[in-house]
Order: C-alpha cells, then sequence, then structure tokens
C-alpha cells in the first residue's frame, strides 16, 4: 500500500500513484522493516529536480520493479526541502563513501536506519558503465539474505565513521582584518575575470559571497571587490541564467558563460539574488541591478505567491512541449521559427539580433535560450518594449512548469528579507505588503504558541515536521529586516522569540557551535552540523547573523555573545574556503563594522522622518540597523532616550557604545553611514 496521498509535500504526493508501497519516513516504516526482516529503500529528491522524475518515470512507475521493491524491500520516500536534516545525514555518507553526491539520492539501510550501499540515479537498464536499478536491487536483496553479517558489519563501521566525523569548530576568537583579506585573496584566485562568477562549470550564482564583497568594499574601498560583484552580476543578468522575459533566475548554469540553465527556478535563489540586486543598486546607482531586482520581486509575487500569502518553494525545469512530451526547458527557449510565428519577419530579425537567438541555436534542437549579448547595436526602446509583451503574451500560451506549492519557513525568510528592503528601496509598498503577507503566515500557521517553527506548510496546513537552525535563522532575518523598514516593533519581538530558541536548542554551551537540528528533535544516525554555505546560508551563518543584528537592535548581551562564539569557524574557513562561507564572511564584515546602530526619531507623516529613514535604510555600513519611530514609542529599543532635536525629527548613529552627534540634516546621515570604518 503506497501511504503517501495524505502528505503535504508535492514531491511526495507526486509519488502517491506510484505502484510502490512508499512509506514517508516514519518510525513506522523502521518497524516495518524490523517486522519483516527487510532491508529500506531510501529514495531522496524534490520536486524541480529533473532526474528524480527521470528515475521516477523509469523505475517507479514501471510495475516489474515496483514488484520486486515491494517484495524485498521497505521503500521509504523523503522530500529534501522537507527533511534537510535526513538528506543531510545520509549525504554525507554518500559523498564519503562515493566522493560525490546529488539527487536522486538513492541509499540501502538496516531496519536500525544504518547505511550500507549508495548511490544516485540508476538507469532501467545498465549504461555508461552503471549498473541498472534492477541489478542493484537484486544485489543488495542477495546481500541482505546471503551476507547479513557483512552487511551488518559495513553498516556499522559507516555509522560509527560518521559519529566520529567531528568537525573543527575553528578558532574561540573572531574573525579580523587578516581573514577577511584573506577571503579576498582566496576568491581572486578562483575568479573567472572573462566571464564572471568563480570555478568552472557548471556554476552557480555566487549571491552569499556577492554580499561578502558588496561589504568589504563599503568597509574597505576596495574596488578589486566591487569590481568583482559588478562583473558577476551583470554577466549573470545578461545571460540565460536570467529569465529576459518574465524575470527571476534559474537554479545554475551548466556552461562557464551563464548561457544554458538548468531551468528550474527555486525561491531561495530568487529571494538572495533580489536582495543581492538591490544592494548592488544601493551601492552603485546601477540601472541595471534596479531592473533585475525589482523583475525578480515581481517573479516572485506574481509566480510563487501562494493562496495563503506565504511564497511556493520552485517551479520545475521541464514542461510540456506542446506534443505531450516532458521537456527542459521546453516553456523557456525559442526558435527562429517561433519568434517569426509570433512576431513577423521584420520584428522577429530585431529580437533574434538583440535576444541571441540564432538558427543553430544554444540549446537543444536548434532552440536558444534568450540572452542579452553585448553588441554596438543601439535598439529602439518602444520596438523592444513591444516585443517583449507580444512573446511574453505567447509563451504565457505555452504549457507551464509545474510548481510546487510547498512553504518552507526558511527560504519565505529570505523573501521576507528581499521584498521588504526592495520595496523599500524603490518605494514599492507593495511588495513591503507582500513581505508582511508571507511574514503573518509565517506567525499564524508555521509557529506555534511556543513560537517554534513548523519547516513547511501546504494549502494553509502546517506539515509535520519540525523546523531546523536555517528555518529559525532566516525568519529572524525576515522578521528583522521588516521591523527595520516598517518600525513595527512586533517584528523584532518575534525574532527575539526565535532567537531564543537558537540559544537554547540549537548551540553548544561550552564551544558556542551550531547544530542544524535541536537538541529536543528526532535523532538520527549523527547528528547533522554544517557551516558551509551551498544554495543557500548556512544555519550556522545565518544564524550568527541574525543574532549579530538582533543583539544591534536591542543591546542584548547573549546574542552577541552567541553571534562572536558562532563566527569562530569563519576565522579558520574563510582563507580556506571562502566560496563556501560567504555569508558567514558578511557577518563577520558587520561585526568588524560594529554593526551600526541607526535611530531614526520623527513623526511618520513628516516628510523630513521619510528623508532622514530614507538615508538610513540606503547607507551602506556593513550590516548596519535601522530604528524608526516616535520618540519613546516603546516599539524600538534603540529610539529609547533618543528625543528631537531642536522639534525636528533627527538620526542618531552609534556603534560599539560610541555615538555620533545627532543630525537633522539627510546628507549627513547619508555621509555617516557610507563612510569608511577606519
Amino acid at each position: 500500500m503506497n501511504r503517501l496521498a495524505d502528505e503535504t509535500s508535492p514531491y511526495l504526493l507526486q509519488h502517491a500513484d506510484n505502484p510502490v508501497d512508499w512509506w514517508p519516513w516514519s518510525a513506522e516504516a523502521f518497524d516495518e522493516a524490523r517486522r519483516s526482516n527487510r532491508p529500506v529503500l531510501l529514495s531522496v529528491g524534490y520536486s524541480a529536480c529533473h532526474w528524480c522524475h527521470v528515475m521516477a518515470h523509469e523505475s517507479f512507475e514501471d510495475e516489474a520493479t515496483a514488484a520486486y521493491l515491494n517484495e524485498h524491500f521497505v521503500s521509504v520516500k523523503v522530500d529534501r526541502e522537507e527533511r534537510p536534516d535526513v538528506d543531510a545525514v545520509y549525504m554525507e555518507a554518500v559523498q564519503a563513501a562515493t566522493g560525490q553526491g546529488g539527487w536522486p539520492m538513492t541509499v540501502f539501510l538496516t531496519p536500525d536506519a544504518e547505511p550500507f550501499y549508495f548511490g544516485t540515479y540508476f538507469p532501467p537498464e545498465p549504461r555508461h558503465g552503471m549498473a541498472s536499478f534492477r541489478q542493484v536491487l537484486e544485489g543488495v536483496a542477495s546481500a541482505w539474505t546471503e551476507r547479513r553479517d557483512e552487511v551488518a558489519e559495513v553498516a556499522g563501521k559507516i555509522t560509527r565513521d560518521l559519529a566520529e566525523r567531528e568537525m573543527s569548530f575553528g578558532d574561540s576568537r573572531v574573525p579580523g582584518e587578516e581573514e577577511l583579506a584573506g577571503a579576498l585573496l582566496g576568491l581572486t584566485r578562483d575568479y573567472d575575470a572573462a566571464r564572471g562568477g568563480f570555478g568552472g562549470a557548471p556554476k552557480f550564482p555566487p549571491s552569499m559571497v556577492i554580499e561578502f564583497l558588496l561589504r568589504h568594499h563599503a568597509r574597505t574601498g576596495s574596488e578589486g571587490a566591487l569590481q568583482m560583484a559588478v562583473d558577476t552580476c551583470e554577466r549573470m543578468a545578461r545571460g540565460g541564467l536570467y529569465d529576459q522575459l518574465g524575470g527571476g533566475f534559474a537554479r545554475y548554469s551548466v556552461d562557464r558563460d551563464w548561457v544554458v540553465p538548468h531551468f528550474e527556478k527555486m525561491l531561495y535563489d530568487n529571494a538572495l539574488l533580489c536582495r543581492v540586486y538591490a544592494h548592488l543598486w544601493r551601492a552603485t546607482g546601477s540601472e541595471l541591478a534596479r531592473r533585475v531586482a525589482l523583475e525578480t520581486a515581481d517573479f516572485m509575487v506574481r509566480e510563487l505567491r501562494t493562496a495563503e500569502g506565504g511564497f511556493a518553494s520552485a517551479l520545475d525545469a521541464d514542461s510540456d512541449d506542446g506534443t505531450g512530451r516532458h521537456v527542459e526547458g521546453a516553456y523557456y527557449v525559442w526558435t527562429p521559427a517561433q519568434l517569426r510565428e509570433v512576431l513577423g519577419d521584420a520584428d522577429a530579425g530585431f529580437a533574434a539580433r538583440y535576444f541571441g537567438v540564432t538558427e543553430e541555436g544554444t540549446f537543444e534542437e536548434g532552440a536558444s535560450v534568450l540572452q542579452l549579448p553585448q553588441q554596438e547595436e543601439v535598439f529602439d526602446a518602444g520596438r523592444l518594449a513591444s516585443v517583449r509583451e507580444r512573446l511574453l503574451a505567447a509563451r504565457d500560451g505555452r504549457p507551464a512548469p509545474g510548481r510546487d506549492d510547498k512553504v518552507v519557513a526558511a527560504w519565505n525568510g529570505l523573501a521576507v528579507a528581499a521584498l521588504a528592503e526592495t520595496g523599500a528601496y524603490f518605494d514599492r509598498p507593495d511588495l513591503v505588503e507582500a513581505a508582511i503577507g508571507a511574514a503573518d503566515l509565517l506567525v499564524r500557521l508555521h509557529m506555534d504558541d511556543r513560537a517554534r517553527l513548523a519547516r513547511t506548510s501546504k494549502d494553509g496546513r502546517a506539515g509535520a515536521h519540525a523546523g531546523v537552525l536555517e528555518d529559525y535563522a532566516d525568519v529572524a532575518e525576515g522578521f528583522l529586516a521588516l521591523a527595520s523598514v516598517t518600525g513595527e516593533g512586533v517584528w523584532l519581538e518575534f525574532a527575539g522569540f526565535l532567537l531564543d530558541h537558537v540559544l537554547a536548542q540549537f548551540t553548544d554551551a561550552e564551544s558556542g557551535a551550531l547544530y542544524d537540528t535541536a537538541a529536543d528533535a528526532e535523532r538520527l544516525i549523527r547528528r547533522p552540523q554544517d557551516p558551509t554555505d551551498n544554495a543557500t546560508p548556512s544555519g550556522w551563518s545565518a544564524a550568527a547573523g541574525a543574532l549579530l543584528s538582533y543583539a544591534a537592535q536591542t543591546g542584548a548581551e547573549p546574542h552577541r555573545t552567541a553571534a562572536e562564539r558562532a563566527l569562530g569557524v569563519v576565522k579558520a574557513l574563510g582563507p580556506r574556503a571562502p566560496r563556501f562561507i560567504g555569508w558567514g564572511l558578511a557577518v563577520a564584515e558587520a561585526l568588524l563594522d560594529g554593526p551600526r546602530e541607526v535611530a531614526v526619531v520623527g513623526e511618520g507623516g513628516d516628510p523630513a522622518t521619510t528623508a532622514l529613514r530614507r538615508a538610513a535604510l540606503l547607507g551602506t555600513a556593513p550590516g548596519a540597523v535601522v530604528a524608526v519611530g516616535v520618540p519613546e514609542s516603546g516599539e524600538l529599543p534603540l529610539l529609547s532616550g533618543r528625543p528631537l532635536v531642536d522639534g525636528k525629527p533627527a538620526a542618531y548613529v552609534c556603534r560599539n557604545f560610541v555615538c555620533d552627534v545627532p543630525t537633522t540634516d539627510p546628507d549627513r546621515l547619508r555621509a555617516v553611514l557610507n563612510g569608511r570604518n577606519a
């Protein structure tokens, strides 16, 4: 019997009609494995994963394969986005055993959840040196039946090895100038000066590293740091990674030149990149950065917002190509003939030149991914707007990619921060309202009466799985951004509730190290703990950032101390692996700068208050926190004891227990917040 029909995960629901007798991850599944004396097949994936869909169609929808699985295994299906703890523990085992990992992830376990055989995608027939899935199943079943002692020995050794892989916490001291300069040097070595970004193919958008580069430039004046950020952002925005018609970014580029993306669109990428481009505009005034930030924000609101006010997780890479085949990128790519069909010959030629569409194509079967190649020709803006409008209308008529409507707490926290700041910077109150709507959903649906978070929800129903460290940290980050933008103290209060849980449930009292799961969470074969950034900030560095900002807003010493202790790992890893701890480096920049605490006091409707508030929010000082409101309102602690100056709205700037003279002049405030930290 397939048991996935009542799950909230869209990925699990995609498998609810499989002939495989799937179980969700649960104690009951492992009890059944013990009762029936069968090993467990653990299959981990996510809804926007192309090869997960391929393996599902080839193997899990196949009656003969399903019958073999049902006879010899207890099959457990996990959505990695819903259970990042399960994914992390077994991915560590896969990578340790094979030197690589990815999704779909296929792991065979004992009934005690100990892994003994690993893989990722397995084809239905042997190919390219890979065994078929059926061959793997038969080999594992044979080993389980005939060589049980050997299997038990292997499983026990792997589990012990994982348990003993204690991470070196690094240093008890915070990172300083030397470590951050060393990180910048390391990034310079990895930088692709010809194409932007870091390393080779596949090339992922380095959102968190760019945040570090922008903050490092703001604090030190490093032109090299700024240039890497500017050039990378321009190359990504002009390439096929960016949706030139509808806005928003794909997951990554399969090539070094940002031309051909893996077409899935993830909420977390777009939230992080929306914020990056907004911050780039704040630092440089770039019109491209402004356009991309707003288009990405609009994409999230238009295509990912759910009926309940949250944001869905992803759009699939695959869609129907019009013939009934599900093909990667079908929704997004164009041939010259398709351009002519929509635009007519003259405008099709114009569009082909502007977007780099060729007869040979840049993708499969002569199709091209739309780009903005650098060229000499000057294009008429009115004609271009008409072309875009008609192409987008035609694309809207194509079968759309599927949407994963699961609301993930952490990723919604990132979206709240991005939309709140983008709305404030560009005078788009509708974006701030969208951020408030998502934050309200997180409070109403994901937080219980003890302020504990559920990891996911769908269709207004909270999932059963507990939030992990990144959920608490990223949701707190979103609430802190809302507090600065709106001046509403309730968001600061909610952030405090979440960060108190970080201190109590996720932090090692002796070392200050952070764990990805709470102390009272389900016990896995290893308690996951990873300070390195991947597609999103690690829970560790995200928590350090939120704790530091909260301490700056409130003066809470335990939170400041916890942030500093957590940053010890950045001192150790920053110079050695800067690409994988970018957000930790960005937080370290804020720490070195103070961070600065800005209190703007004045009546909300007063234009002078508005001008000071805008200058405060647009300040580039790394990690600066902003509180806006009437004097002694009680809304935000930074406003306490800060009166008007000669009856006028005023701004107070402090850091490291030292305050500047308050100012009523927005230009003066702007100069203070954009100045270097000597």
